[in-house]
């Protein structure tokens, strides 16, 4: 980020600071209603594979207490809701209104009511207090963020004392010749994937470019620690296409 400028990326393009949080609603307000078509096509279905592991090490039990920070959709909420059981209980929250509706209305037509609450907030200023919950997940929400590192700050203030985050994200690609194969994927067929679709060319180009601008595995480990994190970590997926990052609050 550009402190002389005011400026940060959306994408490739630098735009005012108070400009970034608008024009980031204002994809996934586009794309919300075929979002989970998308992540099928996008990842050939990998995406469930890459949410699937992040749950098995996620050691929710019983009566824990979620915090499943943009949402989205509700794919890890889910999966949540039932691990948790009554006792438990686990928030969806997201930034953007839209997302929050088709999670919300998701859980109502699968019969998942009772211990899961909607929020509609900001990474930035989570409404939460302190030491609320023993776990938090972020899954391909962090690289949309404006200002990742005050998110991080909030994430590790409202995890309790031997609470986790775990974030699950797009990230470096480890192999040089995987990677160029990968960029003529994100830039030449994933947007026209987008416009078939979607109908929404546009949207899918500034998420293969928010990816590319998103922190790398090392860089992002850092971060974690830097917000106060005792202890971060992360594990590639797929040669690095997405990482899961873990951090723990001792």
């Amino acid at each position: 980020m550009s402190q002389s400028k005011k400026t940060i990326d959306f994408g490739f393009t630098e735009v005012p600071l108070d400009e970034k949080v608008k024009r980031v609603k204002g994809v996934f307000d586009s794309v919300a209603g075929n979002y989970d078509i998308m992540n099928d096509v996008m990842s050939m279905g990998i995406h469930r594979l890459w949410k699937r592991h992040t749950i098995e090490l996620s050691g929710v039990r019983p009566g824990n207490k979620v915090l499943d920070l943009a949402g989205g959709t509700g794919d890890l909420t889910k999966a949540f809701a039932k691990r948790v059981g009554p006792q438990g209980q686990v928030v969806l929250a997201d930034i953007n209104e839209s997302m929050v509706r088709v999670g919300r209305d998701r859980m109502i037509n699968e019969g998942l009511v009772g211990n899961i609450d909607y929020t509609i907030t900001n990474a930035e200023a989570l409404a939460f207090p302190d030491n609320s919950f023993d776990l938090a997940t972020i899954a391909f929400g962090l690289r949309n963020v404006t200002n990742k590192d005050k998110a991080l700050e909030e994430l590790y203030r409202v995890l309790k004392p031997g609470g986790q985050l775990m974030i699950l994200e797009f990230s470096k690609v480890t192999s040089p010749a995987f990677a160029k194969l990968y960029d003529f994927y994100s830039f030449n067929i994933l947007p026209k994937m987008g416009k078939v679709i979607a109908n929404d060319e546009a949207s899918y180009q500034y998420l293969a470019e928010s990816i590319r601008m998103h922190p790398d595995q090392e860089t992002l480990k850092q971060m974690m620690l830097d917000a106060g994190f005792d202890k971060a970590e992360y594990l590639n997926m797929n040669q690095g296409i997405v990482a899961l990052h873990r951090g723990w609050k001792y």
